[in-house]
């Protein structure tokens, strides 16, 4: 028997409901504050991410499925969503208007598979272009927790940061390599591999024997520019006015090269290691870092598999609901005639979730099929009820039973 490959799961009827109930839900906050859904393709050309997300990024480095396809051109499946989507904004001659964009789909990383981390993933991602003031940046934390409320979800808190301008982080970045010089001994594997190609990487090592050492760092909020600073200033100020609870986390860098000024993300204690839930930020260069002109930009994601673990942790699932009634036919007649009563049903009665059993079989045996079914009621049909244009309606939870006229049994299950 051939396999799925590892780290890529199949996801089953009796958790896509809850798929489903959720990813209506986030469409239907999205939607509520004027963000519309762009969809563009799982593979791109290998530059589009290794322009954008940094070539000395652990992603690029190590986690992306590439290949040349048989013209030669490399080819990467999409390992996130932002670069895309600006590729796509830009071809279409969107990225010059103010844009809300939001989509969600499959991601590929080639990491080592464990809860809460899998090598195909699914993101819901949220951009917006051509914004240029914080006010942004607070409507886009307002978004998120608000989406937190409407599925019911508590114990996550909000940590943010800023990183400033380009130019302040390459200043900071000498003042950083100059003090892990000072204590290179200090530093593991990865963090003297990243020192001169990406230091602010190694403030979000997750090792615990580099903490203490990250924890003396100079901190970059010490070094922004002006602006990047009256911003953040600026930011906190509104959170602060609508009742938005926060720490600022001086070490909150992010993992991907285009990130600059404000940064956030949504934590829990309650997915171990895996506990953030949502991340994001400002990336205004990377429209330029891309050839187009430049264009102010912020998103998030938030990973779909860690929201249904932290919902399911927290007993914040919800509720699915029930099929209606499954439709037992009795004998040719009322096999053949089955069919048609459903379709009648269905025309009369909207969102009634009916099944009609199907393959035959004695009555005992589609009993037994409705009663697995989780249905409210069974609804039974046989030659005698068929002469006396009449059905037996049976509640499944009480067993009490009573015969119901055709004409009345759309009335009758709406009530």
């Amino acid at each position: 028997m051939i396999r799925s490959v590892r780290g890529m799961n199949d996801i089953l009827p009796e958790t896509t409901a809850y798929w489903q109930s959720i990813e209506a839900t986030l469409n239907r906050v999205l939607t509520n504050y004027g963000y519309q859904e762009i969809r563009f393709p799982i593979i791109e050309k290998t530059a589009l991410f290794s322009r954008s997300i940094g070539e000395v990024t652990d992603i690029v480095e190590k986690e992306m499925y590439s290949f040349e396809d048989r013209n030669g051109d490399g080819l990467t499946l999409r390992p996130e969503g932002t670069a895309g989507c600006v590729r796509a904004a830009m071809q279409n001659g969107l990225i010059q208007q103010t844009q809300r964009l939001w989509y969600m789909g499959p991601m590929f990383r080639h990491e080592r598979p464990q809860k809460g981390r899998y090598r195909q993933f699914h993101q819901l991602g949220v951009e917006a272009y051509g914004f240029k003031g914080p006010d942004i940046d607070a409507e886009m934390i307002l978004m998120t927790s608000r989406l937190w409320k409407e599925l019911g979800l508590t114990g996550i808190t909000l940590q943010i940061n800023s990183l400033g301008s380009t130019e302040a982080r390459l200043a900071y970045r000498d003042k950083l390599i100059a003090y892990f010089e000072a204590h290179q001994d200090q530093l593991d594997e990865d963090s003297q591999r990243r020192l001169h190609t990406n230091p602010l990487r190694i403030l979000d090592s997750k090792n615990p024997d580099m903490q203490a050492l990250n924890d003396g760092a100079p901190q970059l909020l010490a070094h922004l520019d002006e602006e990047s600073k009256q911003d953040f200033d600026a930011l906190c100020a509104y959170l602060d006015a609508a009742g938005i609870e926060y720490d600022i986390n001086p070490r909150l860098v992010r993992g991907l090269d285009y990130y600059g000024k404000t940064v956030f993300e949504w934590v829990t204690d309650h997915l171990g290691s895996q506990g953030t839930v949502c991340a994001g930020g400002r990336y205004d260069g990377l429209v330029t870092q891309l050839g187009g002109k430049g264009a102010s930009a912020i998103g998030f994601a938030i990973g779909i598999e860690r929201l249904i673990a932290l919902l399911e942790a927290t007993d914040a699932l919800p509720e699915i609901p029930q099929l209606d009634a499954y439709l037992v036919a009795v004998g040719e007649a009322a096999q053949q005639y089955a069919p048609q009563l459903s379709e009648q049903l269905r025309d009369k009665v909207p969102g009634l979730k009916l099944i009609t059993h199907c393959g035959g079989g004695s009555f005992k045996s589609q009993f037994k099929q409705a009663d697995r079914s989780g249905a409210r009621w069974a609804l039974i049909l046989g030659e005698e009820e068929i002469n006396q244009q009449t059905i037996g309606v049976k509640t499944m939870a009480t067993g009490e039973q009573e015969t119901v006229a055709w004409d009345d049994l759309a009335i009758y299950l709406q009530s």
